[in-house]
């Protein structure tokens, strides 16, 4: 097999995610940590843009393949490794599964992550009280609308769908991280934090958390 390397931030729920999937297709992988904050962020770094102009995190290189947004990257690692499958055999059920996983990927987190925080803080110099309030009130708004959408559906099981983890599940797990780093109280999501419990007792979502990373320590 092509040799597979992740980079990745430890704390980033983006990369996050793509640790999930890879863990859970049992890929063996290397880590190659981008610090974003460090030396002003090292994303920023000339050797980085040149690998993904977003200069964000993750990037997959799978051989001579590079590739950037955590949810391409999941797709394609579903399609090349297709066993065991991230997405339903069905159109409603991958549907469905997108769904939950978009809301978070693109409704949640683009609202609360590093940049928009930094921006806030050095551009606008909106106190971090009044950063942490607007992180917290589009958290609810979207853990909200989730947690309907997991109640209300036959198609929820053990995991956001059915009886095994999927794409949802690999975004739902790094912003519950998120939500708790910012104090965020999940009693209100019951059905969520039933998922969540059910997802860490995995080998595959332990082995990513973000306190087991080599360069959490860093």
């Amino acid at each position: 097999m092509e040799p597979i390397e992740l980079f990745s931030y430890w704390r980033s729920s983006a990369a996050y995610r793509v640790r999930i999937g890879l863990n859970l297709k049992g890929l063996p992988h290397q880590i190659t940590p981008v610090h974003l904050v460090r030396d002003g962020g090292q994303q920023h770094t000339d050797a980085y843009a040149a690998l993904n102009p977003q200069e964000l995190v993750p990037t997959l290189r799978h051989g001579a393949r590079v590739l950037t947004q955590s949810m391409a990257i999941l797709e394609y690692l579903d399609e090349v490794f297709p066993d065991p499958a991230l997405l339903p055999h069905d159109a409603e059920g991958r549907a469905r599964v997108r769904a939950l996983a978009q809301l978070v990927a693109c409704d949640i987190h683009p609202l609360n992550n590093l940049r928009v925080m930094q921006f806030f803080g050095d551009t606008w110099n909106v106190p971090a009280p009044e950063r942490d309030d607007w992180t917290r009130h589009w958290m609810r708004v979207g853990l909200e609308a989730m947690e309907r959408m997991l109640v209300e559906s036959v198609d929820t099981g053990r995991y956001c769908h059915g009886d095994s983890p999927s794409l949802a599940d690999c975004c739902l797990v790094p912003q519950l991280y998120n939500a708790r780093r910012f104090n965020l109280d999940l009693a209100p999501y019951p059905t969520i934090a039933r998922i969540d419990a059910a997802c860490a007792a995995l080998p595959a979502f332990d082995a990513a958390r973000p306190e087991v990373q080599a360069d959490a320590s860093a």
